[in-house]
Parts: C-alpha cells; structure tokens; sequence
C-alpha cells in the first residue's frame, strides 16, 4: 500500500508540472493580445473619439445655451430653429440622398437642400442632374442655384440657369449666389444682377433667393434688393449678427458638417421660419 501511495503522488506531481508550461502560454498570449490592443490604432483611435466627444460635452458646460454639439452631425448647430438643410455641389461627389433623408440627431434632419447647376453663361455642375432627380425622388425639398460671374452677361446667365433646372410643384425658388466681384466695380455686378432677377422674375413668376456672405452683403448688396428673400454665409456663431429687418430666410452658419451619404464635408443651414413660413416659400 506504502508503495502504491507513492506512485499515486509522483502522478500527480507529474500531471501538475505538466500543467504549469500551459498556463505560463496563456498568459504569455494574453499579454500579448493585450500589447497589440494598446499598439493597436483602433485603440488609440476610440480613445481619441472618446476624449474628443468628452471635449466637445466639457466645452458646451457654461455655454452659449442656444448653440449646441450635434455629434452625429460634428458641428454645433443654433437652437430654436427647426428646419435645417444642407448645400451641395460637385464637390461632394456620388451622394447617396435616401442615407441623407435617414438621418437624424434628436430632432435635427435634413428637410432642405440647395443644389449647384450652373455657373457663368456656359458651366453645368456634372452632378446637378443625379442630384436634382435623387433629391427630389428621396422627399426631400429641393432647390436650385447659379453661381454668378459678375463679368458675363447676367441676362445669358439666367437662361443658362433656366434651360437646365426644371422647376416642378414642391421646389424652393432658384436661387443666385453672388459672392465675387470679379473685378467689376460694384454698380457693375449690380447691373448683371438686375438683369438676372428680371428674367428670372419673368419666366417663372417667382423672386429668386439672393445667397451671399455677410460682409458682401453688406458692403455691395444692402439697400439695394430688400424685395429678394436672402440666404446669408456667416460661420460658427450662435447668432446671425444682421438686423433682424432684413429679408433673410435661410442661414448657411457651418463649412463642414458631416452628413450621411456624404464622403466630404458639406455646408450645414437652417431655415427662418416655422413650417408654415417654409411651405408658404414653394413653388406651388
């Protein structure tokens, strides 16, 4: 018995030490998983995202109340208004509107978007046709704009913007951004300008929106079209710093939100107004 006890024992001392190099190769793996995580960029790079959204929530404490941290969006967007849009040209690409019609943050989504279609007398955007026809089949409320030149026939500019754009029931006026002088003299681009919105006013019956950064306004455009609903440039303040007189019905206050469906940044606005303001605005 004395015998076989002590074989019993040395087994076990046997299958004990054989356990020992296996335990001593998972820790070793485990500590080396654990090394990758921490060299790992999707590590360092949820720890960032998470310092950089602690960041953003820090900065809003004691804020301006009325401008708030959107970050699905990344921008922070004035409160109290409820109808936002965005603009788009060329610029962003093949967009994928019905991931844009989708998204939301609380209650902010895209009701509006303006769209590039010409510019001059003889530029077309390349994807102003997808975009116009995509846009309006996702349901969201579309409208148009020519970038003016001040140095080309404002006359030629508007019948370029017209045989492109097909105006349907539902859309937003036409819309003329009007931000360079292109070496003309102010009176000049405002002559151009004029002719624009005379044809314009006469083919569709409907004034166009006036969209322009705030120091142009200012210094080229008061005064002179108070008639002219106006979309206003001005970036990353909680308030648009112009009288509250003024015609203006949409607010372009950041460069580089980030939308759903969009690979690059793209402008962020917002509308003046309540729905009923907004609808009364469509072409009926």
């Amino acid at each position: 018995m004395a015998a076989r006890n002590k074989k019993t024992t040395s087994a076990k001392r046997k299958s004990s030490a054989g356990k020992k190099p296996m335990a001593t190769k998972w820790k070793a793996a485990a500590a080396f998983l654990f090394l990758l995580l921490l060299l790992s960029p999707f590590y360092y790079g949820y720890v960032l995202k998470t310092f950089s959204a602690g960041w953003r929530w820090f900065k809003d404490l004691g804020g301006n109340p009325n401008y708030r941290t959107y970050k699905s969006f990344h921008i922070r967007i004035p409160s109290n208004y409820k109808i936002h849009g965005i603009d788009v040209s060329s610029y962003q690409g093949r967009i994928d509107w019905q991931r844009v019609k989708t998204m939301q943050e609380d209650s902010v989504h895209i009701g509006f978007a303006f769209i590039k279609a010409t510019e001059g007398i003889l530029k077309v955007d390349p994807y102003f046709q997808r975009n116009w026809r995509e846009c309006n089949k996702a349901g969201i409320t579309c409208g148009a704009y020519q970038y003016f030149r001040p140095k080309f026939s404002g006359k030629w500019q508007a019948d370029l913007f017209l045989q492109t754009v097909k105006l349907q029931k539902g859309n937003l006026p036409l819309v003329v951004d009007v931000e360079r002088l292109d070496g003309m003299k102010p009176e000049k681009m405002r002559q151009e300008l004029d002719d624009f919105i005379k044809v314009i006013i006469l083919k569709t019956k409907i004034t166009p929106i006036i969209y322009t950064g705030l120091t142009f306004y200012q210094e080229n455009l008061a005064g002179f079209y108070d008639d002219c609903p106006l979309w206003i440039s001005s970036f990353d303040h909680p308030v648009l710093t112009i009288s509250a007189k003024t015609n203006w019905k949409f607010w372009q206050h950041s460069e580089k939100a980030k939308v759903n469906g969009i690979v690059s940044v793209v402008d962020f606005d917002l509308f003046r107004g309540d729905s009923l303001a907004f609808q009364k605005m469509l072409i009926k």
